[in-house]
């Protein structure tokens, strides 16, 4: 059985708190490279959430039927993936172009992996495609599919930082 502890006072009597540094992460022996890849995961579950739902408005104004809107949706999905790790990746690169470089080798595969579950939990889920966003389904069904989307996404992307140094690098 897994048992969480708090994490351990410090000296001067308060817990020591950081992004991904946690004595839970310490404590379950999550490494750094799986830090990089849960880190690069969220950029990627924003950016495909953001493309989803932002893809289901658009669809929805101009009476799209799902084979207009799951397009739109993966490509948004894209757009806005690659544009959350630049940004963080242009902080510490020299030029764009560079960060343009980084982006599209570290991204690509863990955005069309976090696509490819998430259209597939989307098809498995009986209407899902048919809904709206002003009904439940959709949001269940969205959180549904990105959420194991994360799941599966994280492992991919820890195989590719242990591989290549760059994908550790927003």
């Amino acid at each position: 059985m897994l048992m969480l502890t708090p994490p351990p006072a410090a000296k001067n009597g308060r817990r020591k708190r950081g992004r991904f540094t946690s004595c839970y992460s310490k404590s379950m022996g999550i490494d750094t490279e799986t830090k990089h890849a849960i880190k690069h995961t969220i950029h990627c579950l924003v950016g495909c959430g953001i493309g989803e739902v932002l893809g289901m408005f658009v669809a929805s104004a101009f009476g799209w039927h799902r084979a207009g809107r799951l397009p739109l949706a993966i490509l948004l999905a894209f757009a806005f993936g690659y544009t959350l790790t630049y940004r963080g990746v242009r902080k510490s690169t020299a030029t764009s172009k560079e960060a343009i470089k980084i982006t599209m080798a570290t991204d690509t595969v863990s955005i069309a992996t976090m696509e490819l579950v998430d259209n597939t939990i989307e098809f498995i889920v009986p209407n899902a495609l048919l809904v709206t966003a002003s009904q439940p389904r959709f949001w269940w069904g969205l959180a549904l599919s990105l959420g194991i989307a994360f799941v599966l996404t994280v492992p991919v992307n820890r195989f590719m930082i242990s591989r290549n140094p760059h994908h550790a690098h927003h």
